[in-house]
């Protein structure tokens, strides 16, 4: 990965910043601020897809053009083949028979934003990507790895596809086993470039870096864990039934849990469990929450650290705010959004929190050589 460390080169070890200071501008700011950026639009991408799923919107388009479909229809002529092209599929036929072309217009500008977003993505992390290679401010293992995250969002989209294609059988919604996929292969893909971002704006190396926190860690799961089983609640519309908290219209464990066979069924297609589920393991998140900051000593905390920590515990508060009232008054679209919106920044925090508390690795300057950047750079710019 073209970030500093140490070389062995002709017999001697180098310092990897001489390559970094001989570039300018600085290259691993601006990197750095690529990927930020691009995880901020996959987090847009996410908001936007929560949306569509809330208003209905995900089926109004029953074709992929992945490659030529950039535009929205420009005439009526073409409005009027789109509307009947969603004419001839379940959602029309079962749940809106008496949808007005003005009435389709209205799902359709969002589904197509959200696929135009998706494609304007891919645009914004290739052109910078190949511009970095071709200067070379790109090698290595960080080369590689940006490779990898193209090509995986790549395929996220197919993935989107798949999902919507299950809704377009008989059954006029998607299959919520498709919808956590894409959810958590977004989440995924988010999780990797905020953490190679904060790699390189830090300047940490494989050989820099330090042990992971096994208690970050498992926090960290537990957080991406309720976040999949979000997934499944809006997948069944779980969140429109037992819209009362703490109990469950009365009771602690509802009725009709336990209704499919085999049992494991009921964890992902029966609303009661579902929504069960969701409940107990968002309750669990935020009490290990608690607990991690709690039995975390000043000493395991560097200034950062204690800061991503804090903020954690808060918004893990916050999140759980978010979701009993978003229930309680029976799933409105705008507070549904912010509650998955909060739950991606949840999961940043996680991430942040994880990266912060790597425990510090063992230098890599060797000794008579000097981690002074400043003598480094003073011998660079010596003439040569």
């Amino acid at each position: 990965m073209c970030l500093p460390g140490c070389i062995r080169q002709k017999g001697e070890r180098r310092c990897e910043v001489q390559y970094w200071h001989r570039l300018h501008p600085d290259p691993r700011r601006l990197i750095a601020a690529w990927l930020f950026t691009v995880a901020a639009m996959v987090f847009g991408m996410v908001v936007l897809g929560g949306l569509t799923r809330l208003t209905h919107s995900g089926l109004s388009m029953v074709e992929w053009r992945p490659l030529t479909g950039w535009l929205p229809p420009l005439s009526h002529a073409e409005w009027e083949a789109q509307f009947r092209a969603y004419q001839q599929y379940p959602e029309f036929i079962k749940d809106n028979p008496g949808m007005t072309l003005a009435g389709f217009q209205g799902i359709y500008w969002l589904e197509f934003l959200h696929r135009l977003w998706g494609r304007l993505i891919g645009v914004a992390f290739f052109l910078p990507f190949a511009i970095f290679l071709l200067r070379g401010w790109i090698r290595g293992r960080l080369a590689l790895g940006c490779g990898v995250l193209f090509v995986l969002g790549a395929m996220q989209g197919v993935l989107g596809w798949y999902m919507v294609k299950s809704g377009l059988v008989d059954r006029p919604d998607v299959s919520q086993y498709r919808l956590t996929a894409h959810l958590m292969a977004a989440v995924a893909l988010y999780a990797a470039l905020v953490w190679l971002a904060l790699d390189v704006l830090r300047w940490r190396t494989m050989a820099q870096a330090g042990r992971l926190s096994p208690a970050a860690l498992a926090v960290a799961a537990l957080v991406v864990l309720t976040i999949a089983a979000g997934g499944f609640v809006a997948g069944t519309d779980a969140g429109f039934q037992f819209n009362t908290f703490p109990l469950m219209d009365g009771k602690l464990f509802p009725d009709g849990a336990f209704v499919l066979e085999p049992w494991w069924r009921n964890l992902f297609e029966t609303i009661p469990l579902v929504q069960f589920v969701h409940r107990c393991l968002a309750m669990l998140t935020l009490a290990a929450i608690i607990v991690f900051r709690l039995t975390r000593s000043p000493a395991d905390l560097t200034r950062r650290g204690r800061l991503a920590a804090n903020i954690f515990v808060g918004w893990a508060f916050l999140q759980v705010g978010l979701g009993i009232t978003t229930l309680i008054f029976y799933m409105p679209t705008a507070l549904a959004a912010l509650h998955q919106a909060s739950a991606i920044v949840l999961w940043t925090l996680a991430i942040w929190t994880v990266f912060e508390l790597r425990q510090p690795a063992k230098p890599v300057f060797v000794a008579g050589e000097s981690a002074h950047v400043g003598r480094i750079s003073a011998q660079l710019s010596q003439p040569r």
